[in-house]
């Protein structure tokens, strides 16, 4: 499986001639959907799910599926059969990777603000896409998607998560907010200068990739 970063949340998996886009957000050049064969979006938050660029892709290629959450779902009105809801605990098979879903919510950015749904994505048991959340899933990551930067965290709270989910490697994503300071601040402290991890921690600029 090739792993391939885009702009902020956004990564494409591809297997063959399969590529699999996940939360090709407002941060996103809308080309990263070419070719696309399947699209998972965890929330309705603008940097995961763009609304009228993936309406447009859709009426593009008649052939491409959506599978989100409820609230993502009733946003994009598609038509029949195209856009599917899952949930915490489901277990689908999207263009030909088994994909389980794992949380619920979107993480706290403020007591007064109202909580959203999140739904993470573990594609091919390989890869981890929690989207806005530190949702631990309860089966082994090989390859753990880590949010670095977000109204919503702290980089303790990050530490941790890694910690937590203890995958065999973590790439960073939801980095678009941060400049090559703040980047290397955060790698660092998930990294080298920091209290320390169990998993290799690195980022890919938007456009590499790497085999997995």
């Amino acid at each position: 499986m090739e792993l391939t970063k885009h702009g902020h949340a956004c990564v494409v998996l591809g297997e063959d001639d399969r590529r699999l886009v996940i939360d090709p957000g407002a941060f996103t050049d809308p080309a990263a959907l070419d070719g696309a064969s399947a699209v998972l979006v965890t929330h309705e938050h603008a940097d995961h799910f763009a609304p009228d660029v993936l309406r447009a892709a859709m009426a593009a290629d008649p052939e491409l599926q959506v599978w989100t959450n409820g609230s993502v779902a009733a946003q994009l009105d598609g038509p029949a059969g195209r856009v599917h809801v899952v949930g915490d605990g489901d277990a689908v098979e999207v263009a030909g990777f088994d994909v389980t879903v794992h949380g619920e919510l979107h993480a706290v950015i403020h007591p007064e603000v109202p909580r959203i749904g999140n739904v993470g994505f573990l594609v091919g048991g390989v890869v981890f896409h929690p989207g806005d959340a530190f949702t631990v899933p309860g089966e082994p990551v090989a390859t753990l998607l880590v949010p670095v930067h977000a109204p919503w965290s702290k980089t303790a709270e990050v530490i941790d998560y890694v910690r937590a989910v203890d995958a065999d490697q973590a790439y960073a994503i939801h980095d678009g907010l941060l400049n090559e300071t703040g980047l290397g601040l955060v790698g660092a402290l998930l990294g080298e200068r920091g209290p320390g991890t169990p998993t290799p921690f690195s980022r890919l600029a938007p456009g590499d990739s790497v085999d997995l």
